[in-house]
């Protein structure tokens, strides 16, 4: 189905439980902390489902249905590259700060069932499960989050030796219904708007933290279930104007806490089964697919803050300065090197299983750059704008009462921009770089891909240094210490 942006918001008034703010909450829609999220996510599902865009953001499955290309499974480069330019299009209408939009985790469980033969070999009922379940997923369009890492509590110890043995989500117990499950995982990013919400562990497990070995789906109003939410800056952003961005677009995280929470089998597609928890990301192409997913979501990001660097730079009249274009040509060099990696990930894409998946390599380099890139372009926007994103008005009132507007037509003044023209952009631009909202962002961008030692260990494992080496190899083998010693005797 094509799924409307109202019925996705009518989908999320389902009782499922949130705390926020000390008090329990069963629908986001109306909640003053996600209402605009909500309506933005529902904006989304509106672009997909308007006429004009039906061929850039659907495909057609086997029976002929029309679904969201989020869903696709490539058979080409060239179905690879029309899907990024669907996700480009989604991305574009949140500038890339929705990093779980809903693509992101439909390209996980996309990615796992082209990978379905690694399930088959662990375990030939729970592959059905996770094809039934990416079929169920797709064919309703849903908005599905993700939990894949333990709490942190004493990260010296595995799962199974915390204090508390369901400090991290694990089996209780189990029945030919299902399994029952307690504990918490994190980081439900979009889990307030979302439908549902893939559990597992992505974190290398130890033998004896079997019973987290899970991989599994359950609804968010799931019985049991509750989320967990941290501080919302929506709530803390009651003025568009005067926070942009995190007024509308704070997808939130949580902590999920699941108790006693009652999974079928059907939904299960791991259990109890340490080395089949790794391969479901790495022996298939799942954590591939869902890691381009997010960097065409980042180059989404990067090329508007060049935007607002650009613009910084035409509001405070300094184009022109030749240290000033030295700096914009920095940025864009940066852009377009996040834009080449993201071709070449589909240049040297491969087949797999007869789909077509983006180049592991060129990926994980590109994640390894862009998590030290991202603060840097932060900084850099403010070195451009100086005290420029800090000497506004105190907020949109201030433009309400006359002698004070007054005060602002004098004092915000811009060789291309009216006052009001000047103090709205660096409220835009102090949202994407320095309030909370911001800040949040820098931290997301810098760890969602996990830690740098992670990003660099995928680098290390995925680089053709067999290549690499033939090249040395080729060259000490080009010359020979005897030729060289009866050489210099001859020349003596």
């Amino acid at each position: 189905m094509i799924k409307t942006g109202e019925q996705h918001i009518a989908s999320l008034r389902d009782g499922r439980t949130i705390v926020i703010d000390g008090n329990k909450i069963d629908d986001p829609t109306g909640h003053p902390a996600f209402t605009r999220l909500v309506h933005s996510v529902g904006g989304l599902y509106d672009f997909v489902a308007a006429p004009e865009n039906r061929e850039l953001m659907t495909y057609a499955t086997a029976d002929g249905e029309r679904v969201n290309r989020i869903w696709e499974l490539p058979r080409s480069r060239e179905d690879l590259v029309g899907r990024r330019r669907a996700l480009e299009a989604w991305g574009s209408l949140h500038a890339g700060f929705l990093g779980r939009a809903p693509d992101h985790v439909a390209s996980c469980i996309a990615g796992m069932y082209m990978g379905l033969d690694a399930f088959e070999a662990y375990d030939p009922a729970r592959a059905k499960a996770l094809a039934d379940y990416y079929a169920y997923a797709r064919d309703r369009d849903l908005y599905l989050t993700y939990v894949i890492i333990n709490p942190q509590a004493d990260r010296s110890k595995p799962a199974s030796q915390q204090k508390d043995a369901f400090l991290t989500a694990a089996v209780v117990d189990q029945d030919a219904a299902g399994i029952t499950v307690r504990g918490a995982k994190m980081l439900a990013t979009g889990g307030v708007v979302a439908n549902e919400v893939f559990v597992t562990c992505i974190q290398p497990l130890q033998p004896g933290d079997e019973p987290y070995a899970l991989s599994f789906a359950v609804p968010m109003n799931a019985k049991g279930l509750t989320l967990l939410s941290r501080k919302s800056y929506e709530a803390a952003s009651p003025s568009v104007f005067d926070n942009p961005l995190g007024s509308r677009f704070d997808e939130n995280d949580a902590v999920l806490y699941f108790d006693d929470v009652k999974v079928p089998w059907e939904r299960i597609f791991i259990f109890k089964n340490l080395e089949m928890c790794q391969k479901q990301f790495h022996a298939t192409p799942a954590h591939v697919y869902q890691n381009y997913q997010a960097m065409v979501r980042l180059s989404v990001k990067v090329r508007f803050l060049l935007g607002i660097a650009r613009r910084i730079s035409e509001v405070n009249g300094v184009l022109a300065f030749p240290q000033v274009r030295e700096t914009l040509g920095q940025l864009a060099a940066e852009a377009g090197m996040i834009d080449a990696m993201v071709a070449a990930m589909e240049a040297k894409g491969t087949n797999y299983n007869g789909y077509f998946v983006p180049d592991r390599h060129t990926l994980y380099a590109a994640q390894t750059l862009t998590q030290q890139l991202y603060p840097k372009i932060i900084n850099t926007l403010r070195d451009l704008a100086g005290g420029g994103m800090i000497m506004l008005p105190s907020s949109v009132k201030d433009f309400a009462n006359p002698e004070v507007a007054a005060l602002i037509d004098a004092t915000q003044q811009s060789p291309v921009a009216s006052a009001t023209e000047r103090v709205k952009f660096f409220r835009l631009a102090w949202d994407a770089v320095g309030s909370e909202f911001a800040s949040r962002h820098q931290q997301y961008e810098m760890f969602y891909a996990g830690a740098t030692f992670v990003t660099k260990g995928h680098s290390f494992r995925t680089y053709d240094w067999a290549a690499a080496g033939a090249l040395v190899d080729g060259m000490l083998g080009g010359y020979e210490l005897a030729d060289e010693v009866k050489h210099q005797q001859a020349a003596a």
